[in-house]
């Protein structure tokens, strides 16, 4: 007899979690096309930045090590 109640209950709070859910997406404020081009830009220019940054970083570490290594001969 509680299996049944559990279940019913269970059945309630998973109907009351669509209904708040449903609620709360009528509050959110999506962004308009502009936006999102905008924002997708900076995402690309950051990324391209840092992967430069990277390959520059690794270039001279590459270079750095390579000449302790010839040292080393």
């Amino acid at each position: 007899m509680a299996d049944k109640a559990k279940k019913e209950n269970a059945g309630k709070r998973i109907a009351r979690w669509f209904r708040e859910m449903r609620s709360e997406l009528k509050k959110v404020v999506w962004p308009t096309r502009a936006q999102v081009i905008n924002n997708s830009w900076v995402v690309v220019v950051c990324v391209v930045v840092v992967g430069a940054m990277i390959a520059v970083f690794d270039f001279l570490m590459n270079t750095g090590v390579g000449a302790l290594l010839d040292l080393t001969r």
